[in-house]
């Protein structure tokens, strides 16, 4: 079988997705771990990124792992990759257009895209409680008015995560992410909220929680945290609902 192309940000998915099937990875420099990595590549050196995969066999390419949009100064670019800049720019703006026209990069360059949840299925989340905890019906309320804002915030490609308390919507998520948000508001007792934007290429940047997930919720104050079933990522489940139910907080997977 040929190697999986695996394009590694940082965090704890691409270490996931290595040990699900064998992969030829490349590191993005500066966001996944070098240890890692076959090879480290600069994010805008695309040509580099697309003959390392060709050299290694690749036919089937996962990108996974988080990393920050760099300024157009810090980037080195190499031929190919000035070229898919350009292409990329109309969508420079929003997270969801932008990995989209990612995508379709790779395509361009001849290789299949899979999702993180076709290379692992068991990481999707499920519908229901992951752990011992079940929301209460009053709480499942506030979780569907966390969903409807969620699914209103990603329409503008700004974030994928809203915190719930008391019926409202007490915070959205911004550029700096759900840890973030959690710091910048006053959240004991809320609900994390998290669903996949609307129109989004599923294969890319679906929301994702781990036991460092619940080790925020639990520092915040937090009730729960409720994820769009089907839609969105849960990394080590086991040890993520262990640790939810030693913090009294429920992890729970609704339709939406």
């Amino acid at each position: 079988m040929a190697p999986l192309g695996l394009i590694a940000g940082g965090g704890r998915l691409p270490e996931i997705l290595r040990a699900a099937r064998p992969c030829f990875t490349i590191g993005l420099e500066g966001f996944a771990d070098p240890k890692l990595a076959d090879v480290s590549i600069a994010v805008g050196r695309a040509g580099a990124i697309f003959e390392a995969l060709r050299r290694a066999g690749c036919r089937e390419v996962v990108l996974a792992g988080y990393f920050r949009r760099p300024s157009f100064a810090a980037l080195r670019v190499d031929r190919t990759g000035l070229g898919v800049l350009l292409r990329l720019l109309p969508g420079w703006g929003g997270d969801a257009s932008l990995l989209a026209r990612v995508v379709r990069e790779f395509e361009r360059a001849g290789f299949r895209v899979l999702g993180a949840q076709d290379v692992a299925p068991a990481l999707l989340a499920p519908e229901g409680p992951a752990g011992a905890r079940v929301p209460d019906a009053s709480t499942r309320a506030e979780i569907a008015v966390g969903f409807a804002a969620a699914k209103a915030l990603g329409r503008t490609q700004r974030g994928q995560a809203v915190l719930v308390k008391d019926g409202a919507v007490l915070a959205r998520e911004g550029r700096g992410g759900t840890a973030a948000m959690l710091r910048s508001a006053d959240a004991r007792g809320a609900v994390l909220i998290k669903a996949a934007m609307p129109g989004q290429d599923r294969r890319v940047d679906l929301p994702t929680i781990g036991p460092d997930t619940v080790v925020q919720a639990r520092t915040a104050g937090l009730r729960g945290i409720a994820l769009e079933a089907g839609a969105a990522l849960i990394l080590d489940r086991a040890e993520t609902a262990a640790a939810a139910d030693a913090a009294g907080l429920f992890v729970f997977g609704a339709r939406v």
